[in-house]
C-alpha cells in the first residue's frame, strides 16, 4: 500500500501547493530494482570524544565537576560520550549492522521525526539516494553505528515499503502499517517490532460551514456526501462493504491536489492526514484558508496501526541481537523527539528543501504535527504504559474485517493469519512511554 501522496507544488488553482492525503493503495507488493544508495561513509570527523576542550561543556551534569582536576574527575570522562549516561552507554556495534538502513513510506515529515530523532550531529543529505545518514545516537549518544532513513513515495517511484524489504537486503527496517502487513502476509510476510504510531492518522475531512451537523464518517454516509479518495484503498472498500458508506458516493479519482474540493466550494469530503491537512488547509491555501472538520478512519472501525516498523520476516531471527537494543532507542526516540521537537524538525526541512522534489513543508506544518499527534493520541502510549507496543486483541480485530476485503480484492492473506504472524512485542521495553 502506498501510504502517501501528499502535497506537490503548484499544479492546480491553489498553486503554491499541492495537498496531502495518504494513499492505501491495495496493489500486492512488486519487487522492484531500487537500490537507492551505497554503504555510506562513515562520518569518521563527528567522534566527539575526541575533542577533550569541549568534552567537559557538553557533560555539564557532572556536577562538581568544574571544581577540581583530580584524577578521579578524570575518570568520569570516560563515559562523557555518553553525555546523557542513562541506560544508554549502548553500543550496537557489535549486533547491528551499519548503517541502520531504515526505509520510510514518504518523503520527511514530523510523522517521521522519532526517525530523525535518532540521527547525531555530522549528518549528511544525499540527494541522490533521496536519504539523509549520520550516527545512530541513543539520546545524543552515538552508538557506534550509522543509521540511514530513506525516503518512499516519489524516491521509490510510490512503490510499497514491503516490496522495497524484499528488493534490496541492505535495508533492515521499513514502515509497514498493518493492513499492509495483513494484505502481504502470504507472498511477502514482514513482522512488525515497534507500532510507531498508536492511531492511524488517516482521516476525512468536510467544511463545516456547508455540512455543521456532520461528525462522524458515519454522518458522511447517512447524507450522501461525495467522498473523494485514492482509489484502490482498503479501508474503503471496508466501509462501503459494511455500509458505512455507499459504493455511489465514493470516487477514487483524488490526486494529493486540494483543487476538486475547492472547485466544490465545500460540498464534497476528501480523504487526508489529521497531523497535516486541518493546519494546511485552514493557512497554505490561499482558495481556501478557513477550517475544516475531520474524522479519522481509525474512528470509523479500520483501526490500523500507522507506521509501524517492521522486518522481513526470514530476517528476524538473524538481527534478534539487534533489534534487542534497537527497538528499545526507538522508543525513547519517539519520546524524545515529541518531547522536544524542534532541531529534529530543522533536519526534517532542511532535507525537504534539498531534495526539491515538489514537496511542500513548513515549520508550520511540522509543529501542528506534533502537536496533534499528542492531542489527537495518534502517537501515545497504548492501554497500558508503554508506547510501541501492539494489543494483539485489536490486531485480531483488524485481521477478521481485513481477510474479507483482501479476498473480494484477490488478495488473499495467509492462511490462518493470526497476530503473531504480523507483528511481536519481542523487543519492546515496557517501562518506556509518553
Amino acid at each position: 500500500m502506498t501510504r502517501r501522496t501528499r502535497r506537490f507544488a503548484a499544479m492546480s488553482v491553489v498553486a503554491a501547493l499541492a495537498l496531502a492525503a495518504c494513499g492505501d493503495d491495495d496493489d500486492s507488493a512488486d519487487e522492484p530494482a531500487d537500490e537507492p544508495t551505497e554503504e555510506p561513509a562513515e562520518e569518521p570527523s563527528e567522534e566527539p570524544a575526541e575533542e577533550p576542550a569541549e568534552e567537559p561543556a557538553d557533560d555539564a551534569e557532572e556536577p562538581a565537576e568544574d571544581d577540581m582536576e583530580e584524577p578521579a574527575e578524570d575518570d568520569m570522562e570516560e563515559p562523557a560520550d555518553d553525555m546523557d549516561e542513562p541506560a544508554e552507554g549502548v553500543s550496537l556495534a557489535d549486533v547491528c549492522p551499519s548503517p541502520v538502513v531504515i526505509q520510510t513510506d514518504w518523503n520527511p515529515e514530523a510523522e517521521h521525526g522519532w526517525i530523525y530523532e535518532m540521527i547525531g550531529d555530522g549528518y549528511e543529505i544525499d540527494t541522490g539516494a533521496v536519504a539523509v545518514r549520520g550516527p545512530l545516537v541513543a539520546g545524543g549518544v552515538e552508538t557506534g553505528v550509522d543509521i540511514e532513513i530513506r525516503s518512499g513515495g516519489p524516491a521509490i517511484g510510490f512503490q510499497t515499503v514491503t516490496s522495497q524489504l524484499y528488493a534490496d537486503e541492505d535495508i533492515l527496517l521499513g514502515y509497514v502499517y498493518t493492513d499492509e502487513a495483513i494484505q502481504n502476509s502470504a507472498e511477502f510476510p514482514t513482522v512488525a517490532v515497534m507500532a510507531g504510531m498508536e492511531k492511524n492518522p488517516q482521516i476525512l475531512f468536510w467544511d463545516p460551514e456547508t455540512y455543521p451537523e456532520i461528525e462522524s464518517i458515519e454522518d458522511l454516509g447517512e447524507a450522501g456526501v461525495l467522498v473523494r479518495y485514492f482509489g484502490g484503498a482498503a479501508y474503503m472498500d471496508y466501509f462501503t462493504q459494511s455500509g458505512i458508506l455507499s459504493a455511489d458516493q465514493v470516487d477514487g479519482s483524488y490526486d494529493g491536489t486540494p483543487a476538486l474540493f475547492i472547485a466544490d466550494q465545500g460540498a464534497s469530503a476528501q480523504q487526508g492526514f489529521g497531523s497535516a491537512e486541518p493546519y494546511i488547509y485552514a493557512n497554505e491555501v490561499p482558495d481556501w484558508n478557513k477550517p475544516i472538520e475531520y474524522a479519522y478512519i481509525n474512528d470509523a472501525g479500520w483501526e490500523n496501526y500507522a507506521e509501524s516498523i517492521a522486518i522481513k520476516a526470514d530476517r528476524l531471527e538473524e538481527n534478534r541481537a539487534c533489534l534487542e537494543q534497537l527497538v528499545p532507542i526507538i522508543q525513547q526516540s519517539s519520546v524524545d523527539y515529541v518531547t522536544d521537537p524542534a532541531e529534529t524538525n530543522t533536519v526534517i526541512i532542511e532535507a525537504v528543501e534539498a531534495f526539491d522534489n515538489g514537496w511542500v513543508y513548513t515549520e508550520g506544518v511540522a509543529a501542528y504535527a506534533v502537536e496533534t499527534m499528542l492531542n489527537d493520541g495518534l502517537l501515545s502510549n497504548g492501554p497500558d504504559d508503554t508506547l510501541g507496543n501492539f494489543d494483539m486483541d485489536r490486531v485480531q480485530g483488524l485481521i477478521d474485517i481485513a481477510i474479507p476485503v483482501y479476498e473480494s480484492l484477490g488478495q488473499a492473506p495467509k492462511e490462518g493469519l493470526v497476530p503473531e504472524d504480523i507483528v511481536t512485542n519481542e523487543f519492546i521495553d515496557e517501562s518506556i512511554g509518553l
